[in-house]
C-alpha cells in the first residue's frame, strides 16, 4: 500500500517521514524493510509568507490598545478634575466680586486666605496641565506606533494574500477608532470651542497623525485629497472622501461611511467623473455633498453635486493661469471652506501673481467679493481659511512648513506670523481646514495625515459668571 500525502508547507523546508523515520529533507523518502511505503510529497510556495513580522505586528496591536485603555481612564479623571477646579473658580470669582464690591466688611486676614485659596487652584491646575500634557505625548507616541504597524500591514497585503492579515487590520482599526475616541474627548474637555471664531488666530499646529497609505496601496498615487465634507448633510456628518490619482488631476472620488471604513479602504460609493467633468490640479474640497474643483477646458471653476448629479462650471474673468503653488503643477484655483462659507484663491494679471481671496456664494456659484493679498503665490505652499481668515505656508526644510502669513478679511489687515509644523512625508499637493472639527487634512505623498489645531482664544461676553484670571500662568 502506498500512501501519498499532498500539502502547502509555509515553513522553509519540509521533512519526508517513513516507518523508519527521517528518509528525507524536501524530496520524497522509502522507508526500508517493508513492503509498505509513505511517500510525502512537499510543494513550497515561491516566497514564504513571514508569520514571524505578523506575529510581532499583533503583538505591538495587543500593547497599544492596553495602553489606550490607561489613557481613556485618565481622561476620564481629568473630566471629574475639570469639572471640580470650574466650580472652585466660579466660586472664587463671586467671592472676590463681593469682597471688591464691599471691600471695607474684611480685613487684610480676609484677602490673604483669599490668595491662600487662588494659590492652592492654580497649583492644582498646573498639576492637570503637566498631566494633560503627559497624555498628549503618549498619544503622539501611539501614533508613532500604529503608523509603523499599518505601514507593516500594507507591506504584507501587497505582497502576500490580504486574508492572512485581516485579522490583525481589524485590530489596527481598533487602535485607530480608539485614538479618534481619546483625542475627541481630548478636544471636548480641552478644546470645546468647535465652531467658534472668537480667537486672534492659529498660535500652535499639532504633531502629524497619519490614518495610512491611500486606498489604492500604491504609494504612486501622490495627487490627490482626503477629509470630511465641511458641511454635511444629514446622515452623512461622519463621512469621509479620497481621490487620488497619479498625476494631478481629479477622475474619481470615493466616499466611506465614517473613518473605519476608510481604514479598511470599504468605500460605500464610487463616483468616476465624466470624461468632459475631469477637473485638474489637487485643491479640491467637498462641501454639501458637492464637490468644489479645477478644470481646464474652460478654464475656470467646477462643482458637481452627488446627490443630483448636477454638474456646473464658472470662468472668472482676469485668472492667470501662469502662477501655481510649486509643490504641484496646475494648483490655478485653491478652494476652502471655513465656519463662514465658501472661499477659492487665485492669483490675477493685474495683481502680478499675489495672491487674490474671493468669496463663493453657493447657490449662484459666482463670486460675492474679493480681497488681494501682499503675498506672491509661487513662494507659497499652500493655503487655507479659518473664521475668514487666510493662512499661508510656505516650506522650511524637508521636514517643516510654516504657516508665516495671515490676512483678514473682516478687518482688512494682514501680518506675518510664524508657526511651524512637521511633515510625515517630503511633499503635499492638499492642505485644507475643516471646520466641523478645527483640524487641518492633509495628503502628503499618497498617505492621509492630519493635524490638530490650538487658537489664542478670547473671552466671550455672556450672561453667566465669567472666570476671574486668577493668573497668567494658569491661561
Amino acid at each position: 500500500m502506498i500512501v501519498t500525502l499532498h500539502f502547502l508547507a509555509l515553513l522553509s523546508s519540509t521533512v519526508a517521514w517513513g516507518r523508519g523515520g527521517v528518509i528525507g529533507e524536501g524530496r520524497n523518502g522509502t522507508a526500508g524493510g517493508g513492503g509498505d511505503r509513505c511517500t510525502c510529497e512537499a510543494f513550497l510556495p515561491s516566497s514564504t509568507f513571514p508569520v514571524r513580522d505578523l506575529v510581532v505586528v499583533e503583538q505591538t496591536a495587543e500593547e497599544i490598545l492596553h495602553k489606550l485603555d490607561l489613557e481613556m481612564g485618565k481622561l476620564e479623571e481629568y473630566e471629574i478634575k475639570m469639572t471640580a477646579y470650574v466650580e472652585k473658580i466660579l466660586k472664587l470669582t463671586v467671592e472676590i466680586e463681593e469682597m471688591e464690591k464691599h471691600s471695607s466688611d474684611y480685613n487684610d486676614a480676609d484677602f490673604a486666605d483669599m490668595k491662600v485659596e487662588i494659590k492652592q487652584v492654580e497649583a492644582l491646575i498646573k498639576e492637570l496641565q503637566a498631566s494633560i500634557s503627559g497624555s498628549v505625548t503618549v498619544f503622539e507616541s501611539l501614533r508613532v506606533e500604529s503608523t509603523a504597524m499599518d505601514e507593516a500591514l500594507t507591506r504584507l497585503e501587497k505582497t502576500y494574500d490580504k486574508n492572512w492579515v485581516l485579522v490583525t487590520r481589524r485590530e489596527y482599526v481598533k487602535i485607530q477608532l480608539q485614538l479618534e475616541t481619546c483625542e475627541r474627548r481630548h478636544d471636548e474637555l480641552f478644546n470645546p470651542n468647535i465652531g467658534s471664531c472668537a480667537h486672534t488666530g492659529i498660535i500652535r499646529v499639532g504633531k502629524p497623525i497619519v490614518s495610512h497609505l491611500n486606498a489604492h496601496l500604491n504609494a504612486a498615487y501622490k495627487y490627490g485629497g482626503w477629509g470630511k465634507d465641511s458641511k454635511p448633510v444629514p446622515d452623512r456628518e461622519s463621512m469621509y472622501w479620497y481621490s487620488g490619482y497619479t498625476s494631478a488631476s481629479i477622475v474619481d472620488v470615493r466616499f466611506y461611511t465614517n473613518y473605519q471604513n476608510l481604514i479598511l479602504r470599504n468605500h460605500f460609493q464610487h463616483h468616476n467623473l465624466h470624461s468632459s467633468w475631469i477637473g485638474t490640479g489637487n485643491n479640491y474640497i467637498i462641501r454639501d455633498n458637492t464637490l468644489y474643483y479645477q478644470i481646464n477646458n474652460p478654464f475656470g471653476l467646477a462643482k458637481l453635486n452627488f446627490t443630483t448629479m448636477k454638474y456646473e462650471s464658472r470662468v472668472i474673468a482676469g485668472v492667470s493661469s501662469r502662477f501655481s503653488y510649486p509643490n504641484s503643477i496646475n494648483q490655478i484655483f485653491d478652494f476652502a471652506a471655513d465656519e463662514t462659507g465658501l472661499w477659492v484663491t487665485y492669483s490675477t494679471t493685474e495683481s502680478g501673481g499675489r495672491m487674490v481671496i474671493a468669496k463663493i456664494d453657493e447657490a449662484s456659484f459666482g463670486v460675492e467679493d474679493e480681497w488681494q493679498t501682499s503675498v506672491y503665490k509661487p513662494g507659497v505652499s499652500n493655503a487655507f481659511m479659518v473664521c475668514g481668515v487666510f493662512y499661508a505656508v510656505r516650506t522650511v526644510d524637508i521636514q517643516t512648513e510654516e504657516l508665516f502669513y495671515m490676512y483678514d478679511t473682516n478687518t482688512k489687515q494682514d501680518s506675518y506670523i510664524s508657526v511651524q509644523f512637521d511633515r510625515f512625508q517630503d511633499k503635499f499637493s492638499n492642505l485644507d481646514y475643516n471646520p466641523t472639527d478645527q483640524k487641518l487634512y492633509m495628503y502628503n505623498d499618497g498617505y492621509y495625515v492630519k493635524y490638530h489645531l490650538w487658537f489664542n482664544h478670547t473671552v466671550e461676553a455672556t450672561a453667566e459668571p465669567s472666570l476671574v484670571l486668577i493668573s497668567d500662568k494658569i491661561l
